[in-house]
């Protein structure tokens, strides 16, 4: 076996599950170790039993999958397998037992209008989240608010959602809606996103040398003191360096990036750079690193993509149809929820069809020469970022129906092929169950223990 070469940390205590009814899933064969480090049949055999033991004990948690709230009504919902990387059927299938489900909105103008919009869309997601966990499928996902309930409900058998928030716009000037927020559900909340914000200079803003707030503004350092407060982890994923680097400093609780990967592997300003991932070790914090194509490997992504979308359009031309949207994301989403049930019912199955027409020709003809990024490029990350800050402080994520995905882990479905990596890889069970959820949740349960002590000292001043 490719054993990984690292300093052992001493382990937190692992979180196990109740042992799932798994669907089995297909062997999907990665490329982790060399030719010659291959294990032989029989010893693949046993890597396959072993790792699939671990992956029905330990908890796997994923840190980000976004959500529209057209998918969680009545008619449409996450009970259904729906052209969505994540829903329960493909939570079920590949044992992913915790989906953060998250609170997106893109970053507007910062003006009333603008404030008041985002809020609304806001609302509307966590509303979404509590109608999934609360009237359409209660018996088979339910919300967790604490580490106890993570356990508790997956111990019950069924799926677990958490909720974080993605971009501090929603909150307008009025930080009052971090409680709020809290009281909804949240769990995490990030200063910006893609586009300053007025809390936060965005990472965006590095292309151009251009920036809003130098750093955080007042209101963002406000933020992170109420966010401590109430109990919500504050993300770093979308933030600029220095609005991070003053986080750092400024919060009481631990920190987590909930979908970030490391930039001395890939040179991305949404990946963490050293001095970054060196702060986060001091902080006590988590990174959860993200299975996102672009940000795990560029340049091999990139040429992937223009030989496979080459080959996507002429299969689609071909075949006389129109793929919108890019064919997966937010924006193909946004369109496939503005068609009517039947045009969209229409358009699913002409994609699926073009889709599965063209995987052939893709796997025939671009693969051998051009090679997508794959669930071992994706952990190549996890082992730096083990390396450099410690296995306690390494987490994982997807970002699935937010643009997220590798070959291997392209949706909730293949998610055991991550563990089954991380085994080839040489990491133990106990570091496997951090690696998944452990580390975590172990972050949620100081930044909720910090809060307890600010309420506290609030209490006795009085």
């Amino acid at each position: 076996m490719h054993e990984r070469h690292t300093t052992r940390h001493t382990p937190k205590s692992v979180i196990h599950s109740a042992r799932r009814a798994t669907a089995s899933l297909p062997f999907l064969a990665l490329a982790a170790c060399s030719p010659a480090d291959a294990p032989a049949a029989g010893d693949d055999a046993e890597l396959m039993e072993r790792a699939r033991g671990i992956h029905e004990r330990v908890i796997t948690l994923d840190t980000h999958a976004d959500i529209n709230p057209g998918n969680f009504t009545a008619e449409l919902n996450y009970t259904m397998d729906l052209p969505t990387q994540v829903n329960l059927p493909k939570m079920e299938a590949g044992g992913l037992d915790v989906a953060w489900f998250i609170v997106y909105v893109g970053q507007g103008d910062l003006t009333p209008e603008g404030y008041a919009d985002a809020y609304d869309q806001a609302i509307a997601k966590f509303d979404a989240i509590h109608r999934l966990t609360e009237e359409i499928a209660p018996e088979r996902i339910g919300l967790a608010l604490t580490s106890d309930d993570v356990r508790r409900i997956a111990a019950e058998g069924r799926s677990v959602a958490m909720i974080g928030v993605e971009n501090g716009y929603p909150v307008g000037e009025d930080l009052g809606r971090i409680q709020e927020f809290q009281e909804r559900g949240a769990r995490y909340l990030s200063l910006a996103h893609n586009g300053h914000s007025q809390l936060s200079d965005s990472n965006t803003g590095e292309a151009l040398d251009d920036w809003l707030h130098d750093g955080l503004s007042e209101l963002g350092r406000q933020a992170v003191a109420e966010l401590n407060r109430v109990g919500v982890m504050i993300d770093i994923s979308h933030p600029s360096k220095q609005a991070i680097m003053e986080m750092f400093e400024l919060s009481r609780a631990p920190v987590m990036a909930s979908h970030s990967s490391a930039r001395a592997l890939n040179d991305h300003s949404r990946n963490l750079d050293d001095e970054q991932l060196m702060a986060l070790r001091e902080n006590g914090g988590v990174v959860q690193t993200v299975a996102f194509r672009g940000y795990v490997d560029g340049p091999k992504n990139q040429a992937w993509q223009q030989a496979s979308q080459m080959v996507i359009a002429e299969v689609a031309e071909e075949m006389d149809f129109e793929i919108i949207g890019g064919g997966r994301g937010r924006a193909f989403f946004m369109a496939l929820q503005a068609m009517s049930p039947d045009e969209r019912e229409a358009y699913q199955t002409g994609f699926r069809m073009v889709r599965d027409a063209a995987a052939e020709r893709i796997a025939m003809e671009v693969a051998p020469v051009t090679p997508p990024v794959d669930v071992a490029d994706f952990v190549d990350h996890i082992d730096y970022m083990v390396e450099l800050i410690g296995l306690e402080h390494v987490g994982i994520s997807s970002d699935f129906d937010g643009g997220g995905g590798v070959t291997g882990w392209d949706d909730a479905s293949e998610t055991f092929n991550v563990t089954l990596e991380l085994v080839r890889r040489g990491y133990a069970e106990e570091e496997i169950g951090m690696l998944w959820s452990g580390n975590l949740l172990r972050v949620l349960d100081d930044v909720q223990r910090v809060a307890a002590e600010i309420q506290a000292e609030s209490s006795a001043g009085c």
